[in-house]
């Protein structure tokens, strides 16, 4: 009986040492609530961009490049001109600074639009007056190199709207130029000149507006309107039918188009992807 009692007092003993020992062990505090870090900001980074679309076209003016030929034209205020829509395919590059600015320089290819042009005048020849029609014919075409700036102004439901500005050079060109001419002056009332292809590099600038759509971190789609101002542009030196020629070309005033664009931008600059934590391991 009494190893029994003493059995258990040893128990006893022995459990309340333990309680002791475990009661002077700090307490380990709880491992913190894993909280996944915050999506990157949708900020800087280099990109490609491609468009495609199509040209509204329209000059000023159509002139021939010796003024002193319109000396003998009473009238000559019924001009009409006009240009066939033609194919836009550009490509760029640029940077995005931060979530509403950012910037490229892209070059165009605007393929060949057709022109159609007429004068109606009233003139003296020899104190006899007169009256004729000019029909003209060309073919037009542009290199367009810009600068870009760009403001996004906030997004919604991945839409973003934007505005921008360009300014560059533009390689006009103007090929197959005719002008077939008619007046009712009894001799010589028919007439037809034409001129070989003639080039010009001018100052160009841009205004943009538009939507991009994020598909996602990496590619953006955009529908784009630009108004454009190309500068005048020239054929070659015009001559008769005989060979004949004064050395002179018709110009062109004032080129300008309203550009419609689908565009496609590729981040090179993607965000990293998200990983998450490995997951907690404990031992029963």
């Amino acid at each position: 009986m009494r190893s029994v009692k003493s059995f258990l007092a040893a128990g006893a003993a022995t459990l309340i040492s333990s309680m002791a020992f475990a009661a002077d062990m700090p307490i380990a505090a709880p491992p913190p609530m894993y909280a996944p870090p915050a999506p990157p900001a949708d900020f800087g980074g280099w990109y490609l961009r491609g468009d495609i679309g199509f040209s509204n076209q329209k000059t000023k003016d159509l002139r021939y490049g010796r003024e002193s030929a319109y000396s003998q034209l009473t009238s000559f205020d019924q001009q009409q001109t006009s240009f066939d829509a033609a194919g836009i395919y550009g490509v760029g590059v640029g940077y995005r600074f931060n979530n509403w600015f950012r910037a490229d320089v892209t070059g165009q290819y605007r393929g060949n639009s057709n022109f159609k042009g007429t004068d109606r005048f009233t003139g003296t020849a020899g104190g006899v007056p007169y009256s004729g029609i000019d029909n003209y014919s060309a073919s037009k075409s542009e290199w367009l190199v810009l600068a870009n700036a760009y403001v996004d102004l906030g997004t919604w439901w991945c839409i973003t709207p934007f505005i921008g500005a360009g300014v560059g050079g533009a390689r006009v060109s103007i090929a197959n130029f005719t002008d077939t001419g008619i007046n009712n002056l009894a001799v010589g009332n028919t007439s037809f000149a034409s001129a070989p292809s003639g080039s010009k590099w001018n100052f160009a600038w841009a205004a943009h507006a538009g939507l991009a759509y994020k598909v996602n971190p990496n590619l953006v789609l955009e529908l784009a309107y630009s108004y454009v101002d190309l500068g005048p542009g020239q054929t070659g030196v015009l001559s008769d039918y005989t060979g004949g020629t004064t050395g002179n070309v018709f110009k062109f005033k004032d080129i300008t188009s309203h550009d419609l664009k689908l565009g496609v931008r590729w981040n090179l600059d993607s965000a990293p992807a998200y990983m998450p934590p490995p997951p907690l391991v404990t031992k029963g």
